[in-house]
């Protein structure tokens, strides 16, 4: 498949699902992404300046187009409120026919 044609995954986190449903709305009216999918309750461990630190996440998985990554990280870098955002490309490595059609069309015109 060619790479303007792949679909990818883009995994983030974000402190709040208000923040998140913003972040994910623009993603989808700039057609960045066919979907986001939001995910509320997660609990994170992780190292952050020399102390492990607790926090309450939300995952956000950002479905779009190979060739559209670079400018979804930078989105979403723009709109996080995280100095250091995770931002995690996640190749996929089969779609349904249908779903696959369906996202390539709605992101077409991402800018």
């Amino acid at each position: 498949m060619a790479p303007n044609q792949r679909a990818v995954f883009v995994y983030t986190t974000y402190p709040s699902v208000v923040e998140a449903e913003r972040a994910g709305r623009v993603l989808v009216e700039r057609r960045l992404a066919a979907c986001v999918n939001i995910l509320p309750g997660m609990v994170s461990l992780y190292w952050w300046q020399g102390a492990v630190e607790r926090g309450d996440e939300v995952v956000m998985i950002i479905k779009t187009r190979a060739t559209l990554t670079e400018t979804v990280r930078a989105a979403v870098k723009e709109m996080h409120s995280y100095a250091t955002p995770a931002i995690l490309v996640l190749p996929i490595e089969t779609v349904d026919p249908d779903y696959h059609a369906w996202l390539m069309a709605e992101t077409e015109q991402g800018k």
